[in-house]
């Protein structure tokens, strides 16, 4: 398979770069291909923006939709300085709303359509991160926000643009998620209650939702606060998770 990992981490000593590099080990003696986003070293921006929500103006989009997105004065608002909104003013006129929203959707962030490109690219994922404020850190939120777009990690039907989320379309084709976090909190913090709720948003709703056949999380309880040999057990158990990446496919639902 070929294995995309997305790793959210600013220290490359931390424990979750060790993590990465075990996990990374275990894929490739699996004999996986696999490439690595390093989120921070490649300096994604995780804020999501205006020019982002080119990604609704594509061509399964309603036009009573598109009307209320207001797509001219977003062309005019983004085209500059007064000679510019002139030229954008006057390439409008005449210009029906679908084709307006072409030259919209021709406008989508191309770092985003980078990362969209390696995704489509990978059988498999596996996301490595600390577990903050019980969710990912921003930089891995800000991704997920930024990259699994309207048309490219689901559609709508009729129902879903009015709200019915039951009318969301999947996308994503992707055989497997394996979801990597790293806590300061040993288990008993997260299994009263938090881990549930997290398992809810992230794995159900941000990897299963989209179309991702298998998803897996696993958790490596308390690491500031564990043992040595705790530590060391921890970094073999990622190596497995790597080694037996595929093995799990058909039984983790």
């Amino acid at each position: 398979m070929r294995v995309l990992i997305i790793f959210a981490h600013p220290d490359p000593h931390s424990f979750c770069a060790a993590l990465l590099s075990r996990i990374e080990a275990g894929l490739r003696a699996a004999g996986h291909d696999v490439e690595i986003a390093d989120l921070q070293a490649e300096g994604f921006n995780p804020v999501f923006s205006a020019f982002d929500g080119a990604f609704f103006a594509d061509e399964s989009v309603p036009e009573e939709v598109l009307e209320r997105m207001q797509l001219r004065e977003r062309v005019l608002a983004a085209a500059g300085g007064p000679i510019r909104r002139a030229i954008a003013r006057r390439w409008l006129r005449g210009r029906s709303l679908r084709e307006v929203a072409r030259l919209v959707y021709s406008r989508r962030p191309k770092d985003v359509l980078r990362e969209q490109a390696r995704v489509r690219a990978a059988d498999g994922l596996v996301v490595i991160a600390p577990v903050y404020w019980f969710g990912f850190p921003a930089i891995l939120k800000g991704w997920m926000e930024r990259v699994f777009t309207h048309g490219f990690a689901y559609r709508l039907t009729a129902k879903g643009w009015q709200g019915d989320v039951a009318g969301r379309i999947p996308l994503l084709t992707q055989k497997k998620a394996l979801l990597v976090s790293t806590t300061f909190f040993g288990a008993d913090v997260y299994e009263s209650g938090a881990k549930d709720a997290m398992e809810r948003l992230i794995d159900s709703w941000g990897f299963r939702y989209p179309g991702i056949r298998t998803v897996e999380h696993k958790y490596f309880w308390g690491v500031p606060i564990v043992t040595a040999e705790t530590r060391a057990r921890y970094l073999e158990e990622a190596y497995e998770l790597g080694l037996h990446y595929a093995n799990s496919l058909e039984t983790v639902s």
